[in-house]
């Protein structure tokens, strides 16, 4: 039994020295790649390309189930945004709380009879789109709840342009952020099937008439622990990924897509708590399989502030989903894609490499750490065997922290001030002294959720945007 534990920890410990291995290798994708999506960016004329003909109108989508603390500042936000043709759908999912009213009477809509919603995906009865000429570019779908996927659905039978934004109704777009992430399209029209924008924690940050005047990060550990883990997942992850054609997610919070592809896998699947995943699972497969050639992009410079969960519950529901979402995607999608050629990049490497060290990452940590304790209890002497355990997690998290924080002051710099760096790099140690650990058991707890048959979105809040609502929150009960 002794040998038998000293074996499987001594595994756990070469698991995490390959892992986090490959997560630098991504990283040091991610910094090659940098430097051109630097000089792009500030070579690229965004005031003359907001008003160019050229540059392809979008609608910009935005499911809403009981949003009616943050959907007006969100929607203003959108109205203001720097781009020559675009339009706002709101999908109200059957909300139970006042979110539709809020919008009617904010924007004065009325009941349309003239909007032509064309059916091309199937989804949950439409109640009635609201309109007013008033505000040319904004649409309201108020129909019976359907989950997230539906809405999008909704939205997309609704939408008039060729491209499609998907937007979460408790973020918020910087202004010039959809034709940055427009001028990424633009390279590439025929090949780009979607990208990815970045999206950045709001907590703590000064929102005026849905716009982010003032950068500033959380002052409530949780929402800044998410801003480190959210920083390592874009800058030190997504580019890398991006960069060999391996993207796996564009996240549901800000991303564009053709609309024409979109329709063709079938649009958004419901009962997918990971809709955002499967949707570009699904386009990496149709366009493979059909020998199209195609990218998936991921525009950095595109931002998107969200708010982040501020408690251990709802950042618990939300990882138990995230989780849930990522095991049902790697059991549909990996048996028939994971080692075909035919699959390229997607199949050889990102799905291999998801299924490994994401899917399978709570077991082989929490049996190797188990393995290793009991191991040590059977013999004082090899404590040693422990710490190395310990201090190859801490270690590794140190770098990819210290490489992400390198990718954003080398290229984007949000956080201005010294203490910021000072406060990062701090909450860069913190995050792996419980929190991590914690993440771990979420995820492992979402994978006996997904065996329990649960589907469901689970339990989030709202808090207002406003400074005087900042204290107001909403609960939003289990939608499915």
């Amino acid at each position: 039994m002794r040998d038998f534990l000293l074996y499987y920890g001594t595994f756990a410990i070469y698991y995490v020295f390959v892992i986090n291995s490959l997560y630098l290798i991504i990283m040091m994708f991610s910094f090659k790649n940098i430097m051109g999506i630097l000089k792009s960016s500030l070579y690229s004329r965004y005031q003359a390309l907001s008003g160019s003909p050229h540059v392809p109108p979008i609608s910009i989508l935005v499911p809403a189930y009981n949003e009616e603390l943050t959907i007006i500042e969100n929607v203003r936000s959108l109205l203001s945004l720097n781009y020559p043709e675009y339009e706002v759908i709101v999908i109200n999912d059957g909300s139970g709380d006042e979110t539709l009213n809020v919008l009617i009477n904010e924007f004065n809509l009325q009941l349309s009879h003239h909007a032509a919603v064309w059916p091309v995906l199937k989804t949950e009865k439409v109640r009635g789109v609201y309109y007013n000429p008033a505000f040319p570019h904004l649409y309201l779908i108020d129909k019976d709840n359907g989950g997230k996927a539906d809405s999008l659905n909704a939205g997309i039978n609704l939408s008039h342009y060729p491209l499609i934004a998907s937007i979460d109704a408790d973020s918020l777009l910087e202004k010039d952020a959809l034709i940055r992430i427009a001028r990424v399209y633009m390279e590439n029209p025929e090949e780009t099937v979607a990208i990815g924008g970045d999206i950045r924690i709001a907590n703590g940050c000064k929102i005026e008439d849905g716009i982010v005047s003032e950068i500033r990060l959380p002052k409530k550990l949780l929402p800044m622990l998410q801003s480190i883990e959210y920083l390592k997942a874009f800058l030190g992850g997504r580019i890398g990924w991006s960069a060999i054609n391996g993207l796996i997610i564009v996240s549901g919070a800000f991303g564009v897509f053709r609309k024409d592809y979109v329709i063709k896998v079938g649009g958004y699947r419901g009962g997918y708590p990971g809709e955002d995943m499967n949707i570009i699972i699904k386009l990496h497969k149709y366009m493979l399989e059909n020998k199209l050639p195609y990218r998936v992009a991921f525009c950095p410079d595109a931002v998107c502030w969200t708010q982040a969960p501020d408690t251990w519950k709802i950042l618990g529901s939300q990882r138990r989903r995230w989780g849930r979402g990522n095991l049902k995607n790697m059991i549909e999608y990996g048996q028939h894609m994971v080692f075909r050629p035919k699959y390229k990049i997607f199949g050889l490497v990102t799905l291999p490499y998801n299924i490994l060290f994401e899917t399978l990452n709570p077991y082989f940590r929490i049996t190797g750490l188990l393995a290793l304790i009991g191991y040590v209890l059977m013999d004082m002497t090899q404590a040693n065997i422990l710490l190395i355990y310990g201090a190859l997690n801490i270690l590794y998290g140190f770098l990819l922290g210290i490489g992400a924080l390198l990718l954003e002051e080398i290229a984007f710099r949000r956080y201005p001030r010294f203490q910021d760096i000072v406060k990062m790099l701090f909450y860069t140690i913190l995050m792996f002294f419980g929190y991590r650990q914690i993440g771990v058991i979420w995820r492992f707890l979402g994978h006996i959720e997904y065996l329990r048959n649960n589907n469901s979105w689970g339990t989030m809040t709202r808090t207002s945007w406003k400074a005087e609502e900042k204290k107001t929150i909403s609960s939003l009960e289990v939608r499915g």
